[in-house]
């Protein structure tokens, strides 16, 4: 085989070669797609969303190259020991040993950081996977997260296609995947489960097969605590869709839900509301203790729960007292303007409800810090609208390659462990 041994015998190309290699290379591209474009739409959405997890694989991979002395492992771990930190420890505990009986206090009453503020589903689960395939927790909870997420994927898709065409809807799945906290689908997290469980409750939704709803929110409702934003929607949207019948004000093009479907959305309501308390009604039978659950959510702030109070702490120690105290209701304007984007809107009643929903609930009850950012992938429906804000491949493009970008901050910031100068480090 002959090789160049001298870099400057290569002949330099002139801007006409060069645009002729830029229009190859997008010759080559366009023929990859339209071959893609004739494989059956599940093989396409898995294929993009497993390329988007590689890319996020190799991000944690050099991440760990430059891991330091951490609190679970020596430096410079390999990729299943740098996934399975933070969080993952902790439902590695629940699948272990299961949740304790009597909650954990200090001296002072107190109750301390455990195991009750995980949800049960997922380490549930990785003891099934556990017991049948004789491998540790690390290995089958990930692999639950893995499949999880790529189950997500395609439900997401399913959702997608109800308001948007198939290529929109794979930009709004690429959009999903590549998503700055996306890798968090391939750890031992419980965010791909409930993300596929969501997923799966909010498409017969849309479809109003509100029966077939039911027994989804109920496991949904123990995998994250999204069941109380969800019973919310519902409660909502039972509200509306009456309001429809009785007034016979149905959106144009959409028919006027049916006695039938009014009386399954009822019975879909009170099941959300049920599945919302399931787990800390659990909690409670368990240890007694009336607010075993909220009690150890709260060990992490450190401060009781009080609704909204935590937003506006933020905004002072970030923005000052008087900016800071604005700042909840400037960002609460902004989303409610997003909201009523033409994108938006054309997500349909139950996406852009869900949404809403879902954003109240992280305002009344959530403590700003860094996880916040992981806990809106709820929100994915978003990604949608994204994808329809524009179809510009150079837009579209951009938005991939910031996320992917970002990608690189969130787990070289947040993931990976560094000390702070007070101790600890930012939770991802």
């Amino acid at each position: 085989m002959s090789h160049v041994e001298d870099p400057e015998a290569v002949p330099a190309l002139d801007a006409g070669g060069q645009r002729g290699l830029n229009a190859a290379a997008w010759s080559s591209i366009a023929a990859a797609g339209a071959r893609m474009s004739r494989w059956p739409w599940w093989v396409q959405v898995a294929g993009l969303y497993i390329a988007a997890r590689l890319v996020s694989a190799c991000i944690f991979m050099a991440a760990a190259l430059h891991q330091g002395v951490n609190p679970w492992f020596p430096a410079k771990p390999d990729y299943w020991n740098f996934i399975n930190i933070w969080d993952a420890r902790w439902y590695s505990e629940a699948l272990q040993n299961g949740y304790p009986a009597l909650l954990p206090t200090d001296a002072a009453g107190t109750v301390q950081e455990n195991a009750w503020a995980f949800y049960p589903l997922f380490p549930v689960l990785g003891r099934v996977v556990s017991g049948l395939t004789g491998t540790g927790p690390a290995w089958s909870l990930t692999a639950i997260a893995l499949a999880a997420g790529l189950g997500a994927a395609l439900v997401a898709y399913r959702i997608f296609r109800h308001r948007a065409s198939h290529r929109t809807a794979l930009w709004g799945i690429i959009f999903l995947a590549a998503f700055p906290v996306a890798p968090v689908l391939q750890v031992p997290y419980a965010e791909s489960l409930n993300l596929l469980l969501l997923g799966s409750a909010l498409l017969p939704v849309m479809e109003r097969r509100y029966l077939w709803a039911m027994p989804v929110v109920l496991l949904m409702c123990l995998s994250r605590p999204t069941g109380v934003p969800f019973a919310v929607m519902m409660g909502l949207l039972f509200l509306y869709r009456l309001w429809q019948r009785l007034a016979g004000r149905p959106p144009r093009g959409v028919p006027v839900h049916t006695n039938a479907q009014l009386w399954s959305l009822g019975g879909l309501t009170a099941v959300s509301g049920v599945g919302a308390l399931l787990w800390p009604a659990i909690a409670w039978a368990a240890t007694g203790d009336l607010g075993a659950y909220t009690k150890t959510e709260t060990a992490w702030r450190g401060d009781d729960l009080v609704p909204f109070k935590p937003w506006f702490d933020t905004g002072i120690m970030l923005f000052g007292p008087t900016l800071g105290v604005l700042a909840p209701f400037l960002f609460v304007a902004a989303f409610t303007l997003f909201m009523m984007s033409r994108p938006v809107v054309a997500l349909g009643a139950e996406l852009r409800l869900w949404c809403c929903c879902y954003m109240g609930y992280l305002l009344a009850f959530l403590q700003p810090q860094t996880s916040t950012f992981r806990m809106l992938l709820p929100l994915f429906p978003l990604a949608l609208s994204a994808a329809l804000l524009s179809r510009s491949r150079a837009y579209r493009g951009a938005v991939v390659v910031m996320f992917v970008l970002l990608q690189i901050v969130w787990i070289v910031w947040l993931w990976a462990w560094a000390p702070l100068p007070g101790g600890g480090d930012y939770p991802p």
